[in-house]
Order: structure tokens, then sequence, then C-alpha cells
């Protein structure tokens, strides 16, 4: 029965789920039909907060091109392809390696969710490659899935937000919190952790039974070879310089010198800028010469074009959802404090979650949507008698937890492996069900 129901899972995405670019083009029309009927305002206005938003995540899309570039160049250097596929053959059947593939992206989205989703994808093709009658799109959705947790991990918007203090806590919460919330008080709380531990127990048994007894779909071997940049020439002074070691090293060292004086100072602390620099400067230690990273770079630019074009219309949808009238009142705003209307104290957290959920699909961004139900949350837990960590933790896993039906995350990954998002989505479903039953739990009964 697990089979049939997951089978028609994956059967319902393939025929319903449009590409990635249309399904934001259909949810941009969506919140801008919502919020003139729901806000009174015009669509000249809603327009304009469109045009408003639709490039305020520049910066952000550049952080994610070049984790995606950077983290394909840094994986198709011939060391770390050798050390995967060592890692890779150690899984004998299919149901290994989607065990394997799942830990590994659960653990690395945890640490940073740029990272597990580059090493979870590349890990997922050299376990293709070695492993025979593997379902590639389960495994592919496998590597997905880690990213569950990513807001419960040590690169959670919302817990680093709380950490942060000073004006823009106080800012994002609406005055209830002005001093910083330490990570032992949302990270490393029995709730969070008891949520984190459940994922990593049940997710990868949840991807193996999903496993088709039968007709799995098996990659092209031959679409799984890592290029090889070829070895440049050295006839011309020009072309030895292109090939010159030193020159690649001493970019190494500088690099090194930097993220140095970063951890020393910051401690551990992951920022999207410091794991781009990590994944360019191993990458270019790995390759060996400036020319032959170049050539890696190059080959895995070809994998961004969904990255550079969504990301401008998510940003335009997120300008919609915030966009307020004359009053004040925005869609985002209508959307939690509907949640709101419906809960009591013992309800509160589990609404959050839900709530936090919703409006995930339409603001894909953990920052933005911290910017958008923060300031309302938590002041409505308050006067509950709710505490503000648990409600920030609600939002925090809430918006993780869409992602695996929201297909604007799985770009990155999508575009190492070469699939589409109908290829994995069904799976996701199931992965949002289970996952869905967890945290609604933890939230209930724990707070």
């Amino acid at each position: 029965m697990f089979n049939t129901l997951t089978g028609w899972s994956v059967s319902l995405v393939q025929r319903y789920l449009p590409s990635p670019f249309v399904f934001s083009a259909l949810l941009t029309l969506a919140v801008l039909i919502a919020g003139m009927l729901s806000t009174g305002q015009s669509l000249p206005g809603m327009v304009q907060h469109w045009s408003g938003g639709f490039w305020t995540l520049l910066g952000f899309a550049m952080q994610m091109s070049l984790i995606f570039v950077t983290g394909h160049a840094l994986a198709s250097a011939p060391m770390v392809n050798r050390q995967l596929d060592r890692l890779a053959g150690m899984a004998r059947t299919p149901g290994q390696a989607i065990i394997m593939v799942t830990l590994v992206a659960l653990v690395g989205c945890w640490v940073n969710w740029g990272f597990g989703l580059v090493i979870g994808a590349v890990f997922a093709r050299a376990l293709a490659r070695q492993v025979q009658g593997v379902d590639y799109p389960l495994l592919v959705a496998s590597a997905y899935s880690g990213f569950l947790v990513w807001h419960g991990g040590l690169a959670g918007s919302v817990p680093l937000s709380l950490a942060s203090g000073g004006p823009d806590l106080a800012r994002m919460t609406a005055g209830v919190l002005t001093e910083p919330v330490g990570i032992t008080e949302t990270l490393f709380t029995p709730l969070n952790l008891t949520i984190v531990a459940l994922l990593v127990i049940g997710l990868p048994l949840l991807n193996r039974a999903m496993h088709p007894r039968q007709n799995a779909k098996v990659a092209d071997p031959a679409k799984l070879v890592e290029s090889r940049a070829e070895q440049p020439l050295r006839e011309t002074p020009a072309q030895r310089l292109d090939d010159s070691r030193i020159l690649g090293l001493a970019l190494v060292a500088m690099a090194a010198i930097y993220l140095f004086n970063h951890f020393s100072s910051k401690g551990f602390v992951l920022g999207l800028d410091v794991v781009i620099a990590i994944f360019l400067f191993c990458g270019l230690l790995l390759h060996g010469t400036p020319e032959r990273y170049m050539r890696a770079v190059d080959e895995s630019v070809r994998g961004i074009g969904g990255i550079v074009l969504l990301f401008p219309f998510y940003a335009g949808i997120m300008g919609m959802m915030m966009g307020a009238n004359a009053e004040g009142v925005s869609l985002g705003r209508q959307i939690t404090e509907a949640f709101i209307s419906w809960s009591s104290a013992d309800t509160f957290p589990l609404l959050a979650f839900l709530s936090a959920g919703v409006v995930n699909v339409f603001v894909p961004s953990g920052g933005g949507q911290w910017a958008v139900q923060g300031p309302i949350m938590l002041p409505a837990a308050q006067a509950l008698g709710v505490s503000p960590t648990v409600t920030a933790m609600a939002i925090a896993w809430g918006d993780a937890w869409t992602n695996m039906i929201q297909p604007f995350w799985a770009l990155p990954l999508l575009g190492i492996v070469g699939l589409g998002a109908r290829d994995i989505m069904g799976y996701c479903l199931m992965m949002l069900l289970y996952s869905g039953v967890v945290i609604c739990g933890a939230f209930y009964f724990m707070t």
C-alpha cells in the first residue's frame, strides 16, 4: 500500500506540477489577485509593490549562483571525485545508497544549508555512478530532503537573527525581544533537538521504503561522468602564467589568512560569504592552477539559469506579500493574523508553524519570511503567554517544511544532477507529509 501511495504521489506531480518558471508565474498572478481582493489595493498599487520588490534579491541571487558554481567546481576536482566515489563504493544496494545520501545531506544542511545542498547533489551523482539499480530521481529527492533541517541548524536565519541582538532584533520582533537570545535557547533546546533527531532517524527509513521494487529509473551513465578540464598548453609565457601553481597557491594562502581571522574573531560562524570562499579557494587548490579552475567554473555556470531567472520573480512576490495598503495591512499580515485568530495558548505554536508553512510557499526566503511574520507573531505570542523563542522556532520550522513542495530551493541541486522539479517532487510530497506529522506533534505536545 505504501508503494502504491508513493507511486500515486509521483504520478500526480509528474502530471500536474508545472515547470519552476511557470509555477512562479502562477504564484505571481495568484498573489496579485489575492492582494487586490483581500487588502483592497488597486492593480497599479500591487504592481508597484511587485516592481519594488523585483530587484531586492539580486545580491542574494548572486550568492546562490556562487554557491552553486563554486560548489560544483569543487566537486569536479579529481581528488574530490575519487573520495566521493570511494565513499559511494561503501553502498552495496539501492537501499543503502538512499540511506547514505539522506544522512550526508541532513548533516550537511544542519551545518550550513548551502553546503548541504551541494554536497548532497554531488554525492548523489557519485552513488548513481557506483550503485547498480538505484532510482536516480529518488536518490536526488533524498539528497534534497536534508534541506528540511536547515532552519533548525547552525545557519538558520531565525535563530541567528535572535542571537544577533541590537535594533534589528527589536524591529523584527516588534519590541518583544531586545536582548540577544543565544542558540542554547533555540537550537539546543529539547524541542528543536527532538525534531532534528526524529527527522534524522525517520527520513532515511522513509526514503528507503519509497524505492521502487521494480522499474527503477536508473541514471544514464554517460551523463554522470564529470568532465575534466584539458591541460592548458605551455608554449608562451602567458600560457605558462595561466598554468602557474604558484599564483594559485598565493591566492589560497591569502584566503587562509582571511578565514583564520574570521573564525578566530567570530567563532564557527558559517555565513554564505564564508561558505562561498571555502568552496572557491578549496576548488582552486584542488584544481591546481587558475586556468584549470576557470575551465571547471565555465562548466559549472551552465546550471544556474533557473537561479538567475526565478529569483527576481520571487522577490516580486515577496514585495506583494509585504506591500501594505493605506491602513498598513498587507496580504502576508492577513494570512498570519488569520492563524492567530484561530489560536489559543495551547495551539499557538502549532498554528504558528502551519502559518509559516503557508507563507513560505509565497515567500521562500527564511530572512524574508521572518521579516513578514516576526513583527506580528511574537507580540501575539507574548499576549497569549507563549514563549517568544518557541514561536520564533515554529516560524523557522514552517519555513523549512514546505520547501519540500516549493521548487525554488531545489534549483541549485537540480542544476548539478541534471533533473527537473517534476522528477523529484512526487517523493518530496511524501517527505512533506512525514515531516509535517513529526513537527506538528513536537510543537503540540512539547510546548
